[in-house]
């Protein structure tokens, strides 16, 4: 159980790129970095608008010498200093990802960052290749990914509890966007155009989620081919408001995903199901604190988030004992101490031994929505992964 004891040799130095006054994720990313004493927020440029940047950042408690007007000026300046920053989080549009994270990299710093990491592969394999070299870690935000039962689901899977995996299914599927809210809302309309969101909407913004917890959960998960259809249904849009993905995986079994953003009445809708010879399990994260547990010919069960039957590093991350709930905030904050974790090692030369949303994770969502993107472009074709 996390119970805020000192886990690292001295909280990393920290700023955000983004996440001002009001940034939707702004500030999950401050309380999750600085909730285990991990981080210290010690500078920022936080706004488009230097002033008003400024002034977020002095009554964040940081220095207003140390709110800089922007990224590459934040580098420059904290790289002078004998006590500069270690790390930055990207809280940026998705348009700006890979500028920033190169340019982070370059200044030697370790990254967490927004989804996607950037548009096209060759970007990505390119920060893939940028970290390696200096042995910088790059954490992606796949937020959904710290909850306990991922990791339950990911230990019942290993131990064979559900036998021979033939079938994952995937989906988050809301319905907030299925009017244009986009005419109205700022926060949405970059999400809209393809010059600051990328080459797809509903693919990149959520169907990613549930694909990297398909990836954590089950070993070997690896695409041989896919095939994708994807529509904007809302009239006027660019970017696909609802997409279909079935996939073949290299050891067999089959994949399905389900992206939308126009599913009418449902409030988040995002779950994973994973079906094997034996059993099947599935989590849905409006109810994050259990994992349905089904064998065949049985009734079917519900595991508890905190419960003394769950294997034993599902039980690591709890923060409060079982029976109340745990959200969002804590699933962040897991992810962001492993991050911590995970620069500590890289600094001392060491590999993390443990599993956290990585480059390598980051990049592969990167190709899946290009891949994805290919498919449906073509005519809903198979492609090769």
């Amino acid at each position: 159980m996390i119970n805020g004891e000192k886990v690292l040799d001295h909280p990393i130095r920290w700023a955000m790129v983004g996440g001002g006054r009001g940034s939707q994720i702004g500030y999950i990313h401050r309380s999750a970095a600085l909730r285990d004493n991990s981080f210290q927020l010690v500078a920022g440029a936080f706004d488009i608008d230097p002033e008003r940047g400024r002034d977020f950042g002095v009554g964040l408690g940081v220095a207003a010498g140390r709110c800089y007007p922007d990224y590459k000026t934040l580098f420059e300046e904290e790289a002078k200093r004998p006590d500069g920053i270690e790390a930055v989080s990207i809280a940026t549009p998705n348009g700006t990802h890979y500028e920033i994270c190169k340019a982070a990299l370059e200044a030697g710093l370790h990254v967490v960052c927004e989804k996607p990491l950037c548009f096209w592969t060759g970007q990505a394999e390119e920060l893939v290749a940028l970290a390696d070299a200096k042995g910088l870690v790059v954490g992606v935000t796949y937020g959904y990914a710290g909850h306990q039962m991922i990791e339950q689901g990911r230990q019942m899977i290993a131990h064979g509890d559900l036998g021979e995996i033939r079938l994952v299914n995937m989906q988050f599927a809301h319905g907030a966007y299925n009017t244009a809210l986009e005419a109205t809302n700022p926060a949405a309309k970059w999400r809209m155009d393809p010059k600051f969101a990328g080459p797809s909407f509903v693919l990149g913004d959520v169907g990613t989620h549930p694909l990297f917890l398909a990836e954590a959960m089950v070993p070997g998960f690896a695409i041989k081919n896919l095939m994708c259809t994807r529509k904007a249904f809302v009239e006027g849009r660019q970017l696909e408001d609802n997409a279909f993905v079935i996939m073949n995986l290299a050891n067999g079994a089959q994949a399905t995903s389900w992206s939308c953003a126009m599913n009418c009445g449902s409030m988040h809708g995002q779950k994973i199901r994973v079906i094997g010879s034996k059993a099947s399990i599935e989590w849905w994260d409006e109810r994050p604190n259990q994992l349905r547990y089904e064998v065949e010919g049985e009734p079917a069960r519900v595991l508890e988030r905190g419960a003394a039957y769950l294997y034993p590093s599902a039980l690591e991350e709890d923060r409060i004992g079982g029976g109340h709930p745990e959200g969002l905030f804590e699933a962040w904050s897991n992810l962001y101490l492993r991050f911590a974790r995970a620069m500590e090692a890289a600094n001392k030369g060491q590999a993390p031994g443990f599993w956290y949303p990585d480059i390598h994770a980051a990049a592969n969502g990167v190709k899946w929505v290009e891949k994805c993107v290919q498919s449906s472009d073509q005519g809903a074709v198979w492609l090769d992964y």
